[in-house]
């Protein structure tokens, strides 16, 4: 208990914010999962396509799909408080934007 009390507050802020409750290890980013490289992909193939098309516009929707996807996975399953919130910040976007 005393060395809990010697870490200073903001230390121990860090440490809840960003540390991952899975592995132990400081998380900020991690590499990109299924969703997100689909999301990528879709982007990257939307920007190929004529601004005004039929596709464009699924492309456009299935990317948002695909991120909210991820996004939805961070909120539920993220490895630490900082994910959780990065992916609730990402849903709030897609929903007001």
């Amino acid at each position: 208990m005393s060395n809990f009390l010697s870490v200073s507050p903001v230390t121990r802020s860090f440490d809840w914010t960003f540390r991952s409750r899975a592995t132990g290890r400081i998380t900020i980013a991690q590499a990109p999962n299924v969703s997100l490289v689909l999301f990528l992909v879709l982007r990257f193939a939307q920007a190929l396509a004529a601004p005004s098309s039929t596709v464009h516009d699924v492309l456009h929707w299935a990317g948002d799909a695909a991120l909210a996807w991820w996004a939805l996975h961070e909120v539920l399953v993220g490895v630490n408080p900082f994910r959780r919130l990065l992916g609730g910040a990402v849903l709030a976007y897609l929903l007001v934007g």
